[in-house]
């Protein structure tokens, strides 16, 4: 005779197993927090010339590489959000005076950071620090020249700025031995507020 298979009860209807996919929403609260972000200032609006949105977004790109420079040579993860807070302090003081450009003073400002780092050391290796100074090169490079040429162009090579950043943040969110740069967090906010900005600029303009 075969042993006869004893059925197994359902899983029972609790509030543990009710709330999960909240629970999983509260645990992605740097992706809502990056889609309000975006809507909310899309909502906002602004000029309506193309143009203008390129140049904010150009003005914009370099405080990326910026704030991972800063804080890798912090070496605290932990130090990422108030990094973040203190970089968009500096763009709001370099947009009230019209001595410097704004890109060219948060580029140069990510190069001195570097140049310190390999005089002084790195908490994290010359290797990683390696790569936050090609960051930095690469993501300068695409804002300046995005920025120079004509806004139609110019465009595309922002949008690939952002997008580009944001494939960055996933790698430092997913790498061994780069995802102690940055907070997780910030990382995970960063990537979706990158790729829709990219998103933003390539079809919503």
């Amino acid at each position: 005779m075969t042993a006869m298979s004893v059925p197994t009860d359902p899983e029972p209807d609790t509030a543990a197993t009710r709330w999960r996919p909240v629970e999983s929403l509260k645990r992605r609260w740097p992706t809502l927090l990056a889609v309000a972000l975006i809507v909310l200032t899309s909502l906002g609006g602004g000029s309506g010339d193309p143009a203008d949105s390129v140049s904010a977004f150009g003005d914009a790109l370099p405080l990326l590489p910026l704030l991972y420079v800063i804080t890798h040579q912090i070496g605290k993860p932990r130090a990422t959000w108030p990094v973040l807070g203190l970089g968009l302090a500096v763009m709001v003081a370099l947009r009230a005076q019209d001595l410097v450009s704004q890109p060219v003073a948060l580029i140069t400002l990510a190069l001195a950071v570097l140049v310190w780092g390999a005089v002084r050391g790195t908490p994290h290796g010359r290797a990683v620090l390696s790569v936050q100074a090609a960051g930095t090169l690469v993501f300068g490079a695409l804002a300046l020249v995005g920025l120079a040429v004509d806004p139609d162009l110019g465009r595309y090579l922002v949008a690939a700025g952002w997008f580009f950043h944001g494939v960055w943040d996933f790698v430092h969110l997913r790498h061994s031995r780069l995802k102690q740069v940055v907070s997780p967090t910030f990382a995970e906010w960063c990537a979706v507020v990158d790729v829709l900005v990219a998103v933003q600029l390539l079809f919503l303009l």
